[in-house]
C-alpha cells in the first residue's frame, strides 16, 4: 500500500502546492481521494498512472475537491480508456457529477458510475473496505476510512523445512490456506504461519471541525491524513470556516491511538514557511510529517 500526495494546499494552489487530491495505490488499483484542478496533471508527475485510477472518492463539493473530475475524466477518454470508473461522494453527487460532465463536448467512451454516499455506511470492495463518516463542514462532507481485512501470518520457512517441504506448489498451497499431505501426515497451514496480521487503514479526513466522531472512526489506524489548514493562533478563524488547525489535528491522532498523522489542506498565508503548523502538531504527537505534494509514503504489514 502506498499513499501519493498530489494536491496539498487549501482553497486554492500555490507555486509548491495543488489544491487537494490525495492518491493510494493498492497492488495494481489506485483509488483517488479529492480531486481538485489540475490533478491528472499531477499524476503525470508522479510515480503513478492515471489510466490506473479506478475510483474516486469526493469528500465534498468545494471546487478545490472536484474540479479536476472532468481534466482526469477526459485525459482518460483522450487515451482510449473504456474500463469503468466509479465515483463516490456525498449528498449532491449524481446531480454535480451528472451536471459537470455534460459542460462541453465528451468523446467518452468509457461507463461512469456515480455512487450517493451517507455517513456511517460501509461498503466491501474485494480486497478492501470504505467506511464513511459525516464531517463537520460548512456543506454536506464525508471523511473516508480505507480498511483490509485481516491477513495470513507470516510464513515460517525454517519450520516448513523442518517439516521436510521444498519450496514450490506446496508452499503457495500452505500460504493461501490449504492443507497438503506431507511424509505420511497432514500439514495444516497453522503448522507453518504465524498468527494473523492485522490488516491496513488509512483514514482520510477532507475539511471538517474537530469532532469527537472522528477520533473513533480514527481509531488505531496506521496513518490518519488530516487537514490543518491554519495555526492554533488562528482557531476562531478555522471553526468559522469549517476547518481544523495543527495543533486539533494532532489532539484527533493522539486521542485515537494512530500510527502517523500527515497534516495537510495547507493555507496558502504558510506558502513560505508552514514549519509553525508542523512544530505545533509535534508537540502533541510527535509522529506527524507536514505532507508535501508528490510526498510517498509506505503503509507496510503490522508484525
Amino acid at each position: 500500500m502506498k499513499i501519493v500526495f498530489l494536491g496539498t494546499s487549501g482553497g486554492f494552489p500555490s507555486k509548491d502546492r495543488n489544491v487537494s487530491s490525495v492518491a493510494i495505490k493498492l497492488n495494481s488499483e489506485v483509488l483517488l481521494f479529492d480531486c481538485g484542478e489540475g490533478t491528472q496533471r499531477q499524476l503525470m508527475f508522479s510515480s503513478l498512472s492515471y489510466m490506473k485510477v479506478n475510483r474516486i472518492f469526493i469528500t465534498h463539493y468545494h471546487g478545490d475537491h472536484f474540479l479536476g473530475v472532468a481534466g482526469l475524466i477526459q485525459s482518460m477518454c483522450l487515451n482510449h480508456r473504456t474500463a469503468p470508473l466509479h465515483i463516490y461522494g456525498p449528498e449532491g453527487t449524481i446531480h454535480f457529477m451528472n451536471s459537470f460532465l455534460k459542460l462541453g463536448y465528451f468523446n467518452q467512451k468509457m461507463p461512469v458510475f456515480h455512487h450517493e454516499l451517507e455517513g456511517g455506511e460501509k461498503i466491501d470492495l474485494e480486497r478492501y473496505s470504505l467506511r464513511t463518516l459525516q464531517a463537520d463542514h460548512d456543506i454536506p462532507t464525508l471523511a473516508y476510512s480505507i480498511e483490509e481485512p485481516e491477513k495470513i501470518g507470516r510464513f515460517d520457512l525454517k519450520k516448513a523445512r523442518a517439516l521436510g517441504l521444498k519450496e514450490g506448489p506446496d508452499f503457495r498451497r500452505l500460504q493461501s490456506g490449504q492443507s497438503i499431505r506431507g511424509k505420511g501426515r497432514l500439514i495444516t497451514p497453522e503448522m507453518v504461519l504465524g498468527p494473523p496480521r492485522k490488516g491496513r487503514k488509512v483514514v482520510y479526513t477532507g475539511d471538517t471541525r474537530p469532532i469527537q466522531e472522528l477520533v473513533e472512526f480514527a481509531r488505531d489506524a496506521d496513518v490518519l491524513i488530516h487537514e490543518a489548514t491554519f495555526h492554533s493562533d488562528l482557531t476562531e478563524k478555522s471553526q468559522k470556516f469549517g476547518h481544523s488547525t495543527a495543533k486539533q489535528a494532532a489532539e484527533i491522532a493522539k486521542r485515537a491511538g494512530v500510527k502517523k498523522l500527515f497534516l495537510t489542506h495547507i493555507s496558502n498565508r504558510y506558502s513560505k514557511d508552514a514549519t509553525p503548523l508542523l512544530n505545533e502538531a509535534k508537540e502533541v504527537f510527535p509522529n506527524t510529517e507536514l505532507a508535501r505534494d508528490f510526498m510517498e509514503h509506505y503503509v507496510r504489514l503490522r508484525s
